[in-house]
């Protein structure tokens, strides 16, 4: 069995659809259950498009994807040239507002961080960035943080 897939592509929201499929069939390749495929769609869909919109602003550059299996865990590497951004240090937004006082955008890494068990940002050697977005395997319920 392999224990991993890559892809590499232009981060352009056109591409969002690709990353999808790419991160569904890899996965499900790795016998993967439904339920976490689900979660894990979430997560890199959420980072992919912070990585498009937010890391490269409009710039041309690159994203990478894995998928791969991490002794009991599944994990997606997210990696990019934009910018240095850890994600990981931004604070949960405050659900308990009102809505139309609650600030627009905002809540991708608070859903990235509910739909996984783990999340690891770390610099790349060359300055970009890299997201590891980790879901354990050992069972096909959703462990969703409260």
């Amino acid at each position: 069995m392999n224990t991993g897939y890559s892809l590499c592509l232009a981060a352009e929201l056109k591409n969002l659809a690709v990353i999808r499929s790419f991160v569904q069939k890899s996965a499900a390749a790795l016998d993967v259950a439904p339920a976490i495929v689900f979660d894990l769609l979430i997560a890199v869909d959420e980072a992919a498009t912070n990585v498009i919109i937010h890391g490269y602003q409009g710039q041309q550059g690159t994203i990478e994807i894995e998928v791969k299996r991490e002794a009991m865990d599944v994990a997606v590497h997210v990696r990019d040239s934009a910018l240095p951004f850890d994600p990981t240090n931004v604070p949960s937004p405050d659900l308990t507002r009102p809505l139309g006082e609650r600030p627009p955008g905002g809540l991708g890494i608070y859903l990235i961080r509910q739909y996984m068990d783990e999340v690891i940002h770390r610099l790349t050697p060359q300055g970009g960035n890299e997201l590891i977005l980790k879901k354990s395997i050992e069972t096909t319920t959703r462990r969703r943080k409260q």
